[in-house]
């Protein structure tokens, strides 16, 4: 079975981003998003106008991988860097919170993830099944491209029985 490792990040997030964007209504940018820094280590706004829903893509990914709580502090890490500071040699800044809080927020309220007390929030079953039927798109997609991949998307699961494969 295709999973979400299977296939390219790149690919991945971007056929999740149009699916979130054309399919789940709850999850849209708020009105300040197309004047917003995502950090204080940017200087300008991010250049793509679907960013929203590309880091929503990016984030349900990073919960599906990680398959542990994940909360607004760690997500503050991934997305964070390095910040310029002229001569002076530069230091990392955590990502704003915000934007990851909103977006959490409403992958939340689309079923998608669930908090777990104060741990974070993790992929509920419907998520895991969406991510793993889109990673199934993406592969399809790839195997029109290059059709020697077919032999890794197979469906058989084979059980093990005393160390053997039946």
């Amino acid at each position: 079975m295709v999973t979400v490792k299977d296939v390219p990040a790149d690919l991945f997030i971007e056929k999740l981003a149009k699916y979130l964007k054309s399919r789940v209504p709850t999850i849209k940018p708020p009105e300040w998003a197309l004047f917003v820094k995502t950090g204080p280590n940017r200087e300008k706004p991010p250049e793509n106008p679907d960013w929203w829903y590309v880091r929503a893509a990016s984030i349900l990914r990073k919960l599906y991988l990680a398959n542990e709580p994940m909360g607004i502090e760690t997500f503050r890490v991934i997305y964070g860097g390095l910040q310029r500071s002229g001569f002076a040699p530069p230091h990392f800044k955590r990502s704003g919170g915000s934007a990851i809080r909103k977006i959490l927020q409403q992958l939340e309220a689309a079923g998608l993830i669930m908090k777990i007390g104060n741990r974070g929030r993790i992929i509920t079953p419907q998520g895991r099944s969406l991510l793993d039927r889109v990673a199934w798109e993406v592969f399809q997609e790839l195997v029109k491209q290059k059709p020697g991949l077919a032999k890794y998307g197979s469906q058989k699961i084979y059980k093990t029985i005393g160390g053997g494969e039946k």
